[in-house]
């Protein structure tokens, strides 16, 4: 394997820290607006009848809600893996593979800025960030 980036305080690392502040500012966007839809079919649900089994809008509201639900604790994991990249760029370990210990190559991580993992240990096991 070739010798990894360095991603100390200066060139690439000051790349993948701003490309990670730039997907965290997205996801607490994200993450915010999620809120307010939940919050929104929560109130919405509030005003009509509470008997889901019913109201024939009951399935669907229930689905909503759900399917809300869902993408806030999508986008919540999504924040953890961008803390933990964020801690591995701290510690000079951002950019190395848990699997292989090699690199992750800088497209990769381009694309998924939190990956902890190279295409080819990604592939092979489970699915990972």
């Amino acid at each position: 394997m070739g010798e990894a980036p360095r991603y100390g305080h200066d060139g690439p690392a000051s790349t993948a820290r701003a490309r990670l502040a730039a997907d965290r500012a997205d996801t607490l966007a994200r993450a915010a607006a999620l809120s307010r839809d939940f919050d929104g079919i929560v109130a919405a649900n509030a005003l009509v009848a509470v008997d889901d089994e019913h109201d024939p809008e009951g399935g669907t509201t229930a689905f909503e809600r759900a399917h809300v639900a869902a993408l806030m604790a999508q986008t919540r994991e999504h924040l953890e893996e961008l803390d933990r990249a964020l801690e591995r760029l701290e510690r000079g370990q951002y950019g190395r593979c848990e699997g292989c210990g090699g690199t992750i190559p800088p497209e990769r991580l381009e694309i998924r800025p939190a990956a902890t993992t190279c295409v080819r240990c990604a592939g092979a096991g489970p699915r990972r960030a």
